[in-house]
């Protein structure tokens, strides 16, 4: 009796990769679905995290104002309505604080640039009527632990912008006079200083134009 000769192996192997990539693949779009599923599910949280996050940096800057609202940066100007067609996430935002008296007392304003070690974002208080920065907060900072990151958490550093003039000009503590637009930059961080000044100096020179020319209530 003659036996049949097994199946040449090659062909098991073929068999066995084509089921292992069919079972790769199907495990792939299962992760893939999973992950879309979380981000959808995280992403209001997220929202509301950095809403809260905000409103705590505008308070903040702004000096506990009685009130605010937000503004649009459209076409150059102002506009306390979001303009038909435009969604806030693709417009610049300014808030606009009061006081009890419903009067303005100043802007808050979200701006970042590089930094040291990457994008170094702040809100900061404005009186553009003054030219006075009324406070300033680190919203986001990747700066170096122990130096760089002393942006933020050195009290003396982030309380001197409170009352100055601008433009800012950084000045090392050795080299200050006392001018109210002098911001003492933190030895051994002078890079990130540097930059937390040019942050808000540059978010000024753009907005300067806007507030020259009045905010516009209402938009058609």
């Amino acid at each position: 009796m003659t036996r049949q000769p097994p199946s040449p192996g090659p062909a098991r192997a073929e068999v066995r990769s084509t089921r292992l990539m069919a079972t790769l693949a199907t495990a792939g779009a299962l992760a893939g679905l999973a992950i879309v599923a979380v981000y959808g599910w995280t992403q209001p949280a997220i929202r509301a995290h950095k809403a809260r996050m905000v409103a705590l940096a505008v308070a903040n800057v702004l000096r506990a104002p009685a009130s605010w609202d937000t503004l649009y940066l459209h076409d150059g100007r102002l506009t306390g309505a979001l303009p038909a067609g435009s969604s806030p996430d693709d417009l610049e935002m300014v808030f606009r604080g009061y006081d009890a008296d419903g009067l303005t007392t100043g802007y808050a304003i979200a701006a970042g640039e590089p930094g040291f070690q990457d994008i170094v974002r702040l809100m900061f208080g404005y009186d553009p009527v003054r030219g006075v920065i009324l406070g300033m907060q680190v919203l986001e900072s990747k700066e170096t632990p122990g130096l760089g990151d002393k942006i933020e958490k050195d009290e003396a550093f982030v309380t001197q912008f409170d009352g100055a003039r601008t433009p800012l000009i950084g000045v090392k503590p050795r080299d200050a006079t006392g001018a109210d637009q002098e911001i003492d930059m933190i030895t051994g961080a002078t890079i990130s200083s540097k930059t937390v000044i040019k942050v808000i100096n540059n978010a000024i020179a753009r907005l300067t134009p806007a507030f020259e020319a009045g905010v516009e209530e209402s938009v058609p």
